[in-house]
């Protein structure tokens, strides 16, 4: 189990650091291609929506295929769309490379979770999904550390360079025994999952923080550049934030296993509404700068409950883990198309208040409804 964790975080790892690259990058391309805001939440969508298109194929193809081999598939497309970034010259060439890096991630995301959990015993399945939820925090951590990099030395030898490491994880990962692929379900046993409580309610908090953390990470970079704060201080932020993220996420997870998915649940949703209730109000960048570095760690509490509660529903009902990874892609990826997107054309129609206050609201009313559930 060990050396599986530790393939499965190095792969989410380096694919989460791609994708949250882009965040101090934002303000150099609004100022370089001289882009509008909802253009910019439609480069940072353009991943996840390629992971929503990509999601339940990498989930089959991995259910039915192997998680080995979809996760190499994953890596190399990853390599391919990183390389084709790195070269990138107009808005409609870096979001293609971002939609098609999407795809890969959900085939990465599918075999090589679907390959750690479907090895792991239930009673420590929230303490692997939080480890390895850890690592994909620390790639985020580390994104943006690549991003400011990328703005200072030109984004050709940076993104470049993912390419090259993701050849690595390659090699790794063919050299890595695996199972055989157990026989895909039927697909009225797959219905019967989605009807399943737990299963929806799984899905339902894997898509709140989507929506959360989708917007922030298009409005709040924005905002602080207005406010007069450099790529390396926003970078700066979205760093120490994934720190306290990664730190938090092993933790849930192993009061996940012990006391149950709910609280947990419960205290990240409390924590989201919260924190996105105050998001519109700093007038300085320094007082959003600490609002970004507390939003991550208290939204972040949602990751390891909700992915073990839809893993937890979908072995119930004898699906593949890698199935129930490719609902986990599925709803982040909407979560996250439409916090980027919708929630900068939104912004742009009215004022950045008008999302924010909207989510903090609908993460109250899922908080209430969790609340209440029995």
């Amino acid at each position: 189990m060990r050396r599986l964790l530790l393939l499965a975080s190095a792969v989410v790892f380096v694919d989460t650091a791609f994708y949250a690259a882009i965040t101090p990058l934002l303000p150099h391309y609004v100022e370089e291609l001289g882009i509008t805001k909802s253009a910019a939440g439609l480069l940072s969508a353009a991943y996840p929506a390629g992971t929503f298109l990509g999601a339940l194929p990498g989930g089959w193809l991995a259910a039915r295929a192997g998680v080995r081999p979809t996760t190499v598939l994953g890596l190399s497309i990853m390599a391919a769309s990183s390389v084709a970034f790195a070269f990138g010259e107009s808005i409609v060439v870096l979001d293609a490379a971002r939609f098609i890096q999407g795809i890969g991630g959900a085939m990465t995301w599918a075999g090589a979770l679907g390959w750690l959990i479907g090895e792991a015993p239930s009673e420590r399945r929230g303490e692997l999904i939080g480890s390895a939820m850890g690592a994909a925090i620390v790639g985020a951590l580390f994104g943006p550390v690549l991003g400011a990099v990328a703005d200072t030395v030109g984004p050709q030898p940076v993104f470049s360079g993912v390419g090259v490491v993701a050849l690595g994880l390659i090699a790794w990962t063919l050299s890595t025994p695996a199972r055989r692929p157990a026989p895909p379900p039927r697909m009225a046993t797959l219905l019967e999952a989605l009807r399943d409580r737990s299963v929806l309610l799984g899905v339902w908090l894997m898509t709140v923080p989507g929506l959360l953390f989708g917007t922030i990470a298009v409005l709040a970079p924005l905002r602080m550049d207005e406010l007069g704060a450099g790529a390396a201080v926003i970078a700066g932020c979205f760093l120490v934030a994934a720190g306290l993220e990664a730190i938090v996420a092993p933790v849930v997870g192993r009061i996940s296993d012990r006391r149950g998915r709910r609280a947990p649940a419960l205290a990240g949703i409390a924590a989201g509404a919260v924190v996105m209730a105050l998001m519109p109000w700093p007038t300085e960048a320094w007082q959003l700068g600490a609002l970004i570095v507390l939003a991550a760690p208290a939204i972040g509490i949602l990751w390891s409950p909700a992915i073990a509660t839809l893993s937890d529903g979908a072995e119930r009902h004898g699906i593949e883990q890698a199935i129930a990874f490719a609902l986990v892609n599925v709803a982040w990826a909407f979560g996250q198309t439409a916090g980027s997107a919708g929630s900068a054309r939104l912004a742009d129609a009215t004022s950045d208040r008008v999302p924010y206050l909207l989510l903090a609201a609908v993460s109250a009313l899922t908080f209430a409804a969790l609340r209440r559930a029995r």
